[in-house]
């Protein structure tokens, strides 16, 4: 703070000094000998005593300054602290009870029975023949020939060391008991019933019908073919045609016939003729049947059971042990070893073989035959047993356990805190002897007179 007031101070006065009158700029101006009063302008004995006339005045000043300290105060502070306490509390533990009680179920006694049943099936006939079959193949004649390779081969030469190995094994240590745990089972009962099931058969039919066929008759036809009596005729003619020509029998083979009107021709002609006949045949008729099918049902029923049941418990104990353990060292050896390597030549060579193609027919029988069709009967029988029931018995238990409680301490502790204090501080400033001033108000700038002769106000 006496900083920033003598700041105003010091810049006025280096203003001031800057001036052209040298003696008039001290002092804020105070010095200056136009704002004298006149009287003081006059001319007097002395420079000095005009100087000390002149001179400036101080005076005291106070000022309130605010100053930092540190001081140490006292605190309160809670600390929270935590102690687990015991509580005892009661609860319910169910027991779980069985008692005996006797109940009646029906068993069904199962009973299978036969019964004859005929059916007719066609019974195929397989017959296996044979035919030659000849063809052209091409055989190879392989020749096989070596060769000697010679090959260099590393042989491991091994050799077997022990050395002694420490180990530590666990050793299990087991320790069985049996508990009693239900269990519910399932059990299978049957029941067999009947439905209806179709199924078709072949009847063998007999039949007769008329068929019609159409025959060829041979018969001889006797023709006139009227003849060149140069023409030579053959006589070849069979022996129940008469002779070609009216005239005589021909002496040779080959004459001229001597009759000049013609000469008859006998010759075969095909004479269709339609017959009718009875044939027997035999057709299978399809025929629809039905029968009785039996077929079993079933269904599953609980059944409550006890059984024992192992639990074991383990513990392991450490042992310790020694075995000895193999290593094995190779050392590489070089060998040469010779081979026999094997190559083949192939020529082809024409051959003929035969060879018998099987092929087979089938024909088809009816044969009757008989089976046995099984039945199921059922009846029931009523047997008493006995089952486990459970129940529950409550028994109220104990039990200690531990509840967190906090609650809090309290503790002093030293805290430095700071404060601004006031703190009175008195200076010197100059001031005007021409001006009566207010000594609490401090004046710092240049007095002006009003008018010559008078007395300066600030």
């Amino acid at each position: 703070m006496k900083r920033f007031c003598l700041a105003p101070l010091m810049a006025a006065m280096l203003l001031a000094l800057i001036g052209a009158e040298a003696e008039a700029g001290l002092f804020c101006g105070m010095g200056r000998y136009r704002c004298c009063p006149s009287k003081s302008c006059e001319p007097c004995g002395e420079y000095t005593e005009a100087r000390v006339a002149s001179c400036p005045q101080y005076k005291t000043v106070t000022e309130t300054v605010w100053c930092t300290e540190e001081y140490t105060d006292c605190v309160t502070v809670n600390d929270i602290c935590c102690e687990k306490v015991p509580v005892t509390c009661q609860r319910t533990v169910y027991d779980t009870c069985y008692r005996d009680e006797c109940y009646t179920v029906c068993k069904p006694v199962y009973q299978t029975c036969y019964r004859e049943k005929c059916y007719t099936v066609r019974v195929p006939r397989y017959q296996t023949c044979y035919r030659t079959v000849c063809c052209t193949v091409r055989k190879p004649v392989y020749n096989t020939c070596y060769r000697d390779v010679c090959y260099t081969v590393c042989k491991p030469v091994y050799n077997t060391c022990y050395r002694d190995h420490c180990y530590t094994v666990r050793k299990p240590v087991y320790n069985t008991i049996y508990k009693d745990v239900c269990y519910t089972s399932y059990k299978t009962e049957y029941q067999t019933c009947y439905r209806d099931h179709c199924y078709t058969v072949c009847k063998p039919v007999s039949e007769t019908k008329t068929v019609c066929e159409t025959i060829n008759e041979m018969k001889t036809v006797r023709e006139w073919i009227p003849c060149d009596p140069c023409v030579p005729v053959t006589c070849a003619a069979p022996a129940t045609c008469a002779p070609t020509c009216e005239a005589p029998a021909c002496a040779a083979p080959s004459e001229c016939c001597p009759s000049p009107s013609g000469r008859w021709v006998c010759r075969q002609v095909c004479c269709p003729r339609t017959i009718t006949k009875q044939i027997c045949c035999t057709r299978m008729v399809p025929e629809v049947r039905t029968c009785k099918v039996p077929y079993t049902t079933c269904r599953t029923v609980p059944v409550s059971c006890t059984k024992k049941v192992p639990c074991t418990t383990c513990t392991w104990t450490c042992e310790q042990r020694t075995c000895k353990v193999p290593y094995t060292t190779c050392s590489m050896v070089r060998e040469c070893r010779t081979k026999k390597v094997p190559h083949t030549t192939c020529t082809w060579t024409c051959e003929t073989i035969s060879r018998q193609v099987p092929y087979t027919t089938c024909t088809y029988t009816c044969e009757t035959r008989t089976c046995r069709v099984p039945y199921t009967t059922c009846s029931y029988t009523q047997e008493v047993r006995t089952r486990k029931i459970p129940y529950c018995v409550p028994r109220t238990v104990c039990d200690t356990r531990y509840v967190t409680k906090s609650y809090c301490v309290p503790r002093t502790i030293a805290v430095k805190k700071t404060r601004c204090v006031p703190k009175t501080v008195c200076r010197q400033i100059p001031c005007d002897p021409c001006v009566v001033v207010d000594p609490c108000v401090p004046t710092c700038s240049a007095p002006t007179c009003a008018v010559p002769g008078e007395t300066c106000t600030n």
